[in-house]
């Protein structure tokens, strides 16, 4: 079988994950791995490191997040695009088994080999994104429509 995906240097950020054969648009490419845990013990576990701008966390739902950091796969090294070429799909278990639910990574288009894989991470913060806040989490995705950041508008409740 040949390896659909490869990682390696990416010239957005770190590592990044990269098409090792053409892939066509809607093609489920990977799955997002990681340790299940509770969104209190990710705030145990990783308190303070919002100024850090890195994250290896995927929230999956209401009570779950995917930690990556432990137990990850490849799917950890795909970078953010404010023009993405993916996007992250949650499945949501049949059986209504919330630790259950799992993330895939798809195509949102056709992809040739050797271009990056991309999504947009969808980052939503609680506190006010203030300037410092938007450089820590600085987009370098490098797109036309690029934001400057990873942030995204926090969502206005009803009233």
């Amino acid at each position: 079988m040949t390896r659909r995906i490869e990682v390696r240097r990416s010239g957005i950020h770190g590592r990044g994950v990269f098409a090792a054969a053409d892939l066509g648009a809607g093609i489920r490419v990977i799955e997002y791995r990681g340790r299940r845990i509770s969104h209190d013990e990710a705030d145990r576990t990783y308190d303070g490191t919002l100024d850090s701008g890195h994250t290896f966390l995927f929230t999956l739902n209401d009570h779950w997040i995917v930690d990556a950091n432990q137990g990850g796969n490849s799917a950890r090294w795909i970078n953010h695009s404010c023009d993405p070429n993916c996007e992250a799909v949650i499945h949501v278990d049949r059986n209504g088994d919330e630790a259950r639910d799992r993330v895939f990574i798809e195509t949102l288009r056709p992809i040739r080999a050797g271009e990056e894989l991309t999504y947009n991470y969808g980052i939503v913060l609680d506190v006010p994104h203030t300037a410092r806040l938007k450089r820590v989490w600085a987009c370098r995705c490098g797109a036309r429509n690029c934001t400057g950041t990873l942030l995204q508008p926090r969502r206005r409740r009803a009233a």
